[in-house]
């Protein structure tokens, strides 16, 4: 974050705008709109800054616009001078009011006509009654924390009431049935809610991967059991007040024993709280989501799967290598690397016509070609190496069963990685056509 935003109360309080002209205006307008009173001036005195949360620098000479920013900077007051970002403490954003909703909207000072795109697109979304909405929720406070003292439940009423029938009604200007809605609403609401988990599929990693329900439930989220994603960007779409709890887990290094987390859901859930249960791909791919899923069945606690995108799937998009061909591949079959005791079990799995996306088998590459080629696997059989796929940090190792077993081990640097065999994994790697978004 570039620049920290914040909204000033300037309600009857001043406001010094040094300079004159169109663009003087154009700046004071916003401010007058927030209950400024606009202290404007076209030469520099110290005293002018008196009482003032806020100055604006805009069509004045260089040396008064100078004096300006010094004097700002030394009392502390936030300033910002039109076109002159190094004399700037503070920005003016594009403004989308549907008070008292108001959104700002700023690029650093980087490019203003991106920030009045986006402001445009903002405002073609929301609704110019919004504000009703904000105005309902403020006539019911009191009642929802007399009737809801426990957050969470105050939390979950909330977000369905503001975006069911109460807030239909307030949109439309029928405040009489929106706030009888609201009222019956409040009345049915659970006053200690009962928990819920939800085992959600984070995808590779890229956050542009989730899908709109696994964004939708860590905006929702009281709390986050997450494991070693390789990146921050997922969680960054949470809730920023959300507790989050790491249990990440790596090969023979774990924070947490399974049946430790399967408690922990279980406990969490109990206490009345709305799980996010984050899992690096698919929660049900080799990912332990069945078994943290019984346990939760078990315990009576409700349990809703959203799955992701799995990492054959980003890889194989990322590195441009299709899964399955007309030509080369009808089948394609998901495997671990290794068993539950350390051993590779390959068996029945060399067929014609198919690919195998071999997950967690950077460990057991040579004891996987062994037993791939005495199954009847040729060693010539294309192969590649991809890891950290579907993110940004994506790399690609292409091959041989045989080059790929030799070369492999010495050249992952310890991401996530997964092995592509077939004879489909030649056709991209040979035609470089097929690009992921």
């Amino acid at each position: 974050m570039q620049h920290f935003p914040v909204f000033l109360d300037l309600q009857a309080r001043p406001v010094l705008v040094l300079g004159s002209g169109e663009v003087a205006e154009r700046k004071a307008e916003p401010l007058r709109a927030a209950g400024a009173e606009i202290r404007f001036a076209t030469q520099f005195e110290e005293h002018l800054l008196d009482g003032c949360p806020l100055a604006i620098g805009a069509d004045a000479p260089e040396a008064e616009l100078q004096a300006l920013a010094a004097a700002c900077r030394a009392r502390g007051i936030p300033v910002n001078v039109v076109d002159r970002p190094a004399l700037c403490t503070a920005l003016m954003p594009a403004i989308i009011d549907r008070a008292p909703v108001t959104i700002a909207v700023s690029t650093g000072g980087a490019a203003p006509v991106l920030a009045r795109m986006v402001r445009q697109r903002i405002e073609a979304i929301l609704p110019p009654t919004l504000g009703r909405i904000a105005a309902m929720a403020d006539r019911f406070k009191s009642a929802v924390r007399a009737r809801l003292p426990d957050l969470s439940a105050r939390r979950r009423f909330l977000e369905t009431a503001l975006a069911g029938p109460p807030a239909e009604l307030a949109l439309a200007g029928r405040e009489a049935e929106a706030d009888a809605a609201f009222t019956a609403a409040l009345e049915q609401a659970e006053a200690r809610p009962r928990g819920i988990v939800h085992l959600v599929g984070a995808g590779p990693g890229a956050a542009d991967l989730l899908t709109l329900r696994a964004l939708r439930l860590l905006g929702e989220a009281d709390v986050i059991v997450h494991d070693r994603l390789g990146t921050e960007a997922v969680l960054e779409m949470a809730r920023r007040d959300a507790e989050r709890i790491f249990v990440g887990k790596a090969r023979a290094n774990h924070c947490m024993k399974q049946e430790d987390i399967n408690a922990l859901l279980v406990r969490l859930a109990r206490e009345g709280r709305r799980v996010v249960r984050l899992k690096g791909g698919d929660p049900l791919i080799f990912g332990r989501g069945g078994e943290e899923a019984e346990a939760l069945a078990e315990a009576g606690i409700p349990c809703e799967v959203v799955p992701g995108v799995t990492a054959a799937l980003a890889c194989a998009a990322g590195a441009g290598i299709p899964l399955t061909h007309r030509d080369a591949a009808r089948a394609v079959t998901f495997v671990t690397g290794h068993r539950r005791d350390g051993g590779v079990d390959v068996r029945g799995l060399v067929q014609p016509g198919q690919t195998l996306a071999i997950y967690m088998g950077i460990s057991t590459l040579a004891p996987l070609r062994d037993a791939l080629v005495a199954e009847g696997m040729a060693p010539t059989m294309p192969a590649a190496v991809i890891e950290r796929g579907g993110t940004p940090q994506q790399r690609v190792l292409r091959g041989t069963l045989e080059s790929i077993a030799a070369d492999a081990p010495g050249w992952v640097t310890g991401g996530p990685a997964l092995l592509l065999v077939g004879e489909a994994v030649a056709r991209g790697a040979a035609g470089g056509w097929l690009q992921a978004a």
